[in-house]
Parts: C-alpha cells; sequence; structure tokens
C-alpha cells in the first residue's frame, strides 16, 4: 500500500510500527461554532482511510481531539455572555451529533484539551528542562524554535527565508519572533489552570503533541489534518516532540486539500459559506459523501449544489442497483446449475473488487475506488436485463453483498435489506379492493396489485393503473419499473 508522505513529498510503502496495527492520530475542532464543509471534507477523508485499512485487516487506534479552550472560544463567550466551557460544551456536542449524521466513525479516543492540562505541563516542563523552551516574567513560556535544527523539516520553510512577524506574533518578551508560546499567562475573565509559571492555559500546538504521547506514543504511523495546519501547526507539534522525546511526531504526514465553493475560495463575505449541518439538513449524508469522494484527498475540491444534485442521481443508481438485485434473489427458482452469463457477472464481482483495492492501495483513490463500484453497477444491471427471471439468486445475492461491502468503506451504507421483505399489511387491502385478490399475504398482495397495474397499462386503463400506483405510494412504497419487472420498495 502506497501513501502519500507530505514530509516526503513523495508516495511512500505503508509500514506499521508494528506489524499489523496502525496507530493514527487526526487534528480535531476548535469548538466555538458548527464546522464547515471545509471541515468536514477533512474529517471524512480521514474516516474512509480508517475504515480502509481496517478492510484491509489492520487494527488501527484512531485518536482525534477537541481543542475546547482557545482564543476563539473565548471571543465567543464573550460575545454571547456565556462561559468558555458552556460554549466549548455545546459545540462538542453539536459537533459529535453532525458527525454522526455525516456517518463518520467515532475515534476510540477523544481527548479534550482542558482534560489533558497535567500531560501538557510536563511535557512543557521537560522541554524547559531541555534547554529549549523558557518562561518569561509574564507568565508565559516559549518554545525556542531556532534551538531545533530540525526545524522547517515537515513544511520546507526556512527560517531564515522567512520575515520576522509574518504569520508570528511578535512580542518583547520572546528572544525571537518565530518562537512560540507553550503556556499562555491568564488575563482577567478567562479560562486557566494553576502551573509552575503561574496560572494560565496552554497554546493550541502544544495540546496535540502532548495528548498524541499521551495516548498513543510516539512516533505514531499516520498524523493528518488538513493542509493549512502544515505551518505552523504541525510544524510546531513535530518539533516539540523531536525536542521532547528524541522521536518524529509521526512516520508519515497525511494532508487534505482545500474546499472551494463553485471555484471561489469559501468565505462568510462572498456569501457561500456552508456549515455542514445546512447541507445535510437538505441532502442526505450519503450523497454528500459521495460527492467528495469523487475527488483525491490531496486534490482541492471543488462543491457545488449543482454538483450535488447531479450526484443524489448517482447514489440513487447505485441503490437502485442493489434493490433489483436483492429482489431478483427471492423471486429466482431454486439455484440449478450456472449459465454464462451467471459466471460472467461472478468474474466481474471478483474484478470490480480487485481493482477497488489497487486504486485504494495506491494513496487511498476514492475517485478510482468508485469507478470500480459503479463498473460493476454496470455489469449487475445488463445482468438484470439480460437475464430477466433467468437470474442465479447466488450470484445476485453475491454482486448484491459485495456493491453494499465496497460501498461500506466508502461509509455509504447499502447494508440493510432492501427486497421485498416487511411489506405493509395494508397492501392486503389495498390488493382486494383494486385487484380482487383473496388472500392474506402482503408479499402475494404486492405481486397482485403489480400484475393487475401492469394489465390496467397494457389496456391503457390509466385511470385503474394510476389509482393502484396512487394506493401503494399513501402505504409509503414506490413502485419502480425495472427490465425484470415492475417492484415496491420502501421510499427513502
Amino acid at each position: 500500500m502506497l501513501v502519500y508522505n507530505s514530509q516526503t513529498h513523495k508516495k511512500e510503502e505503508l509500514v506499521p510500527i508494528e506489524p499489523g496495527k496502525i496507530r493514527m492520530y487526526v487534528c480535531g475542532p476548535t469548538v466555538y461554532d458548527q464546522i464547515h464543509i471545509g471541515n468536514a471534507r477533512t474529517f471524512l477523508a480521514f474516516d474512509v482511510i480508517r475504515r480502509y485499512l481496517m478492510y484491509k485487516g489492520y487494527q488501527v487506534t484512531f485518536a482525534q481531539n477537541l481543542t475546547d479552550v482557545d482564543d476563539k472560544i473565548i471571543n465567543r463567550a464573550n460575545e454571547t455572555g456565556r462561559s468558555a466551557a458552556e460554549v466549548a460544551e455545546e459545540c462538542s456536542a453539536a459537533f459529535i451529533e453532525q458527525m454522526h449524521r455525516f456517518g463518520v466513525l467515532d475515534p476510540d479516543i477523544r481527548p479534550r484539551a482542558t482534560h489533558e492540562i497535567e500531560a501538557m505541563q510536563a511535557m512543557i516542563s521537560l522541554l524547559i528542562e531541555r534547554g529549549v523552551a523558557y518562561p518569561v516574567p509574564s507568565g508565559d513560556v516559549y518554545f525556542s524554535v531556532r534551538s531545533d535544527h530540525n526545524y522547517g523539516i515537515l513544511s520546507g520553510r526556512s527560517l531564515d527565508q522567512m520575515r520576522a512577524g509574518e504569520r508570528v506574533e511578535v512580542n518583547d518578551e520572546k528572544r525571537d519572533p518565530f518562537d512560540f508560546a507553550l503556556w499562555k499567562a491568564a488575563k482577567p475573565g478567562e479560562p486557566s489552570w494553576p502551573s509552575p509559571w503561574g496560572d494560565g492555559r496552554p497554546g493550541w500546538h502544544t495540546e496535540c503533541c502532548a495528548m498524541i504521547h499521551r495516548y498513543l506514543g510516539t512516533p505514531i504511523d499516520i498524523h493528518g489534518g488538513g493542509a493549512d495546519l502544515i505551518f505552523p501547526h504541525h510544524e510546531n507539534e513535530t518539533a516539540q516532540a523531536m525536542c521532547a522525546w528524541d522521536a518524529a511526531l509521526a512516520n508519515t504526514w497525511m494532508h487534505t486539500g482545500m474546499l472551494r465553493v463553485d471555484g471561489e475560495k469559501m468565505s462568510k463575505s462572498l456569501g457561500n459559506f456552508y456549515t455542514l449541518k445546512e447541507v445535510l439538513d437538505k441532502y442526505p449524508a450519503d450523497a454528500v459523501r459521495l460527492l467528495m469522494l469523487q475527488t483525491h484527498y490531496r486534490a482541492p475540491l471543488d462543491f457545488s449544489f449543482e454538483r450535488l444534485e447531479g450526484v443524489a442521481g448517482t447514489l440513487e443508481r447505485l441503490e437502485s442497483c442493489v434493490r433489483n438485485l436483492r429482489w431478483a434473489a427471492e423471486r429466482s427458482p431454486q439455484d440449478g446449475e450456472l449459465n454464462d452469463a451467471d459466471r460472467t457477472l461472478g468474474a466481474q464481482i471478483d474484478a470490480a473488487r480487485e481493482e477497488f483495492c489497487r486504486q485504494m492501495d495506491d494513496d487511498f483513490n476514492t475517485a478510482g475506488g468508485l469507478a470500480a463500484i459503479f463498473s460493476l453497477v454496470t455489469a449487475a444491471n445488463t445482468y438484470l436485463a439480460d437475464a430477466a427471471d433467468d437470474t442465479s439468486t447466488a450470484v445476485s445475492l453475491r454482486a448484491a453483498d459485495m456493491l453494499a461491502e465496497l460501498a461500506d468503506v466508502m461509509g455509504i451504507n447499502l447494508s440493510r435489506s432492501t427486497g421485498e421483505g416487511d411489506l405493509p399489511a395494508g397492501l392486503v387491502d389495498l390488493a382486494r379492493d383494486q385487484a380482487g385478490y383473496e388472500g392474506s399475504s402482503a408479499a402475494e398482495a404486492a405481486e397482485a396489485l403489480l400484475a393487475a397495474r401492469q394489465a390496467a397499462r397494457a389496456e391503457k386503463n390509466w385511470g385503474v393503473a394510476d389509482a393502484i400506483r396512487d394506493g401503494i405510494t399513501a402505504l409509503g412504497l414506490v413502485v419502480e419499473d425495472t427490465a425484470a419487472g415492475a417492484r415496491l420498495h420502501r421510499k427513502e
């Protein structure tokens, strides 16, 4: 499996530190507001990466933090007349809720910065002892960037080429303009904790480094986040780790590309800023996932609602194929000897999985993985159209199960039963009224209604056909006309 390493700027073979196991950390949100779709793109990408590693048999330990103390949280609290803790708790809950709606798996470990103060202070003390950090009279503690001779190893930036004050905080107490805060002295009205250097709170770059070391050890196999975190956040993280524990923070660094909306940078001033909640309130999570996964995680993603509308139709094509395969399996006679069409689809199932893994093994190429899934959709639809009622139960189910299996790696849920089971009892009464049905089986009633509708259409008796369709729709079902005949399924 090849993975692009942001530090070396090339694809490298993934070699776990411990055979069969992957330790993985992805920077979580600063919880001061609803996350936007750019954040969501990053969390989705690493969710699929994690899912695929698990699919390949790795034991993955996945950690993601919540930054619940930060200037943004304090500012939001002051704006709204609440405490920083109240803002952080509300927004943490909202983030977790939206991740669940989006189908993102919970991390194995979700540390919160405010619960890890002791670990952060221990790391800061070690850096001071090693002479690479220093306290100042105000109560701040700074990391001495120039004491790390490897500084810039991740981002490729040279301090000598950067101007003082550019993307750094200039402060008279700093020994160097590029030094960054490990501990910030308390200010009136702000949350703070006691420390050897006075009351205060941790710096942002300190949090992840200390939590990674505590929960996963260093180095870890994979550290991920958005490309905007490479500098200064991830550069400062790895500098602290190297100076504190004489070990790299991560063997492989992975970063997602930026998200644009209709070709432009997303911003509130342009009126094209969207939260994940806003999007999920209007579109299915699986459709949003499918749109984002059509672009490789490292490439810029162009988001548009026009594209999302189109993807919703693509998702329906996938769901419909699985429904029809399961329906065909239910209607098929007892399996006998496989024919040429059965054997052809069987070979195409194997080829689709092989191609899916080949694409995903190449730096988690989700676009190629989706192409492999839809190649099987095309093959399965051809099989269903050509075979009509002469399909193999085993082959139809195997195709449906493979599509569900591969889609699940993408976090798209097709595994639920999509056949004719669990039909509403109201179908029996409807079939008695519209089709003269005299039995008590909902499945038989469905067959009688579909047959009556088909007969009415053949006779161009559109009023009867429409009445049957409307009655079915009122029961929460949809009539789907397929190459192999009409069938019912529940509304999505």
